[in-house]
């Protein structure tokens, strides 16, 4: 009897989210990998495009390796600006598993995939979540928040080597993270505020290392393209913190700040239990039912 293909999302993040000819380049090779390529979202504020894919295993990390090196090729963090941290061109590879597959299985796919980053494209890589290799580096932030100038300063003095590769970053490429976790939201508010302040200080109050929601991973922002201001987070325990209660806890923080709330917006998908019986409270731009991973996944028993 055939065996049933394990089934992942996969959640690549590119330092790249102004030139839209990348955007296409990384696409057409996803989709001709091929993989199941459900959402490309992209900020030029941040500088950074994710794109949302679903495939077998095996097919998850050749099409990342395809889009890997096109990265490589185009994106050279040492003239990169953006308001996101980031350390690589690929700066993230988050692996969930979907429906039936084993959460041993990615965990083996991403060491797999940080070995042959650095094999064929002499790319660094710092495992995460239940792929750590490491104790304390099961947080993304951990590595990812010095930044690529930071992390290349530490390195090259002996710190924070690589978990494969290196020890030195790629000169214009740095350093990826490769990880599994489970499915998360990102989720971002926009604010009628003029700089960062009111932004960093409400992301401070909900964040869960700050004490506040837990689950809740968030930054306060200012994006000068917009000319307004964000609260960015990633919700990633939703069963603690769905998007409602954060929504609400970026609110009410807002109003003790007299800071107007403009609307917010989803990266990439949400599953429908994590945005609430009524999604439209939530005030998401342009929001639609393919935004919903169910949606995009109904040929798949996801289990989501």
């Amino acid at each position: 009897m055939r065996q049933k293909p394990l089934w992942v999302e996969c959640v690549p993040n590119f330092s790249e989210g102004r030139d839209g000819g990348f955007r296409d380049r990384v696409s057409n090779a996803l989709s001709t990998a091929p993989v199941s390529l459900l959402d490309v979202h992209s900020d030029c504020d941040h500088n950074r495009s994710v794109f949302t894919f679903a495939a077998p295993v095996a097919l998850a990390e050749r099409a990342v390796l395809e889009a890997a090196a096109i990265a490589v090729q185009d994106i050279d963090l040492a003239a990169h600006t953006g308001c996101h941290p980031r350390i690589g061109a690929l700066d993230v590879v988050p692996l969930v598993p979907l429906a039936d597959t084993r959460r041993q299985a990615c965990v083996d796919a991403a060491h797999r995939l940080g070995r042959n980053l650095w094999a064929e494209l002499g790319v660094p890589v710092y495992f995460y979540g239940s792929a750590a290799r490491q104790p304390g580096r099961e947080k993304l932030e951990a590595v990812r928040k010095l930044g690529f100038e930071r992390l290349s300063e530490l390195v090259r003095n002996g710190r924070v080597l690589p978990d494969i590769g290196g020890p030195e970053l790629h000169p214009t490429a740095g350093a990826c993270c490769v990880g599994v976790r489970k499915l998360m939201v990102a989720f971002n508010v926009l604010l009628a505020a003029r700089d960062a302040t009111a932004a960093k200080r409400i992301a401070k109050a909900i964040r869960e290392s700050s004490g506040g929601l837990p689950g809740v991973k968030a930054l306060g922002l200012y994006l000068p393209a917009a000319g307004l201001a964000q609260v960015s987070m990633n919700l990633t325990d939703l069963e603690e913190t769905a998007v409602p209660a954060a929504f609400d806890a970026v609110r009410r923080e807002a109003g003790n700040q007299g800071v107007q709330v403009l609307g917010t917006e989803l990266v990439g998908l949400a599953p429908s239990r994590a945005l609430g019986p009524d999604p439209s409270r939530l005030r998401i731009r342009g929001f639609h039912q393919g935004m919903l991973l169910e949606e995009r996944l109904g040929w798949l028993d996801s289990g989501c």
